[in-house]
């Protein structure tokens, strides 16, 4: 007889070795950070040495990739148990204890930040360059750079939290 499971999602997630899953996932999310530092960085020194325009980067276009940093950096340094910490004694979240909340609001934040350095970047590229009719793609490419930069930070920081999230099948909390 097959045990009644009941299930999240509609699609059944299988992962075959939740170790190595979780392996894979923090790999590829550094990858991922690794591309968009690349491609922003890429064209940061692309507009000082061998940009032929008057379009450079500035502090500006650093703002949004500073954000989408400091967004990963909060959103991965929170401590999942304490997100749903009286949630699972309770049976709700209206219960919640202070320290779950400032961790959802912490978490917020994070989220924000990200949101904001994906939006800073796409805004940039609009005023800066679309704006100012630089349709020529070295000169675009900059801007475009920008918002694909902050897009991968964006993406590694969901693939890193997915994978701290996957439970090993033999894991123990040895916490007191």
């Amino acid at each position: 007889m097959e045990a009644n499971h009941q299930r999240l999602f509609r699609l059944p997630f299988k992962l075959p070795n939740s170790a190595q899953s979780r392996s894979i996932g923090v790999y590829f999310s550094g990858a991922l950070y690794a591309i968009g530092a690349w491609c922003f960085l890429d064209a940061a020194i692309y507009s000082r040495k061998a940009n032929g325009s008057s379009v450079h980067v500035t502090f500006i276009d650093w703002i949004p990739f500073i954000c989408s940093t400091l967004g990963m950096i909060v959103v991965n340094s929170i401590e999942k148990n304490r997100l749903i910490q009286d949630a699972m004694g309770s049976g709700s979240f209206s219960g919640s204890s202070s320290m779950a909340w400032q961790a959802r609001v912490i978490l917020f934040l994070g989220f924000a930040l990200l949101a904001g350095g994906i939006s800073g970047s796409i805004v940039v590229l609009i005023l800066k360059f679309l704006v100012k009719d630089f349709k020529s793609y070295p000169t675009l490419g900059m801007g475009v750079n920008n918002v694909v930069g902050n897009f991968c930070i964006t993406l590694s920081c969901v693939v890193l939290w997915i994978a701290q999230n996957v439970e090993d099948e033999y894991s123990y909390s040895l916490t007191l």
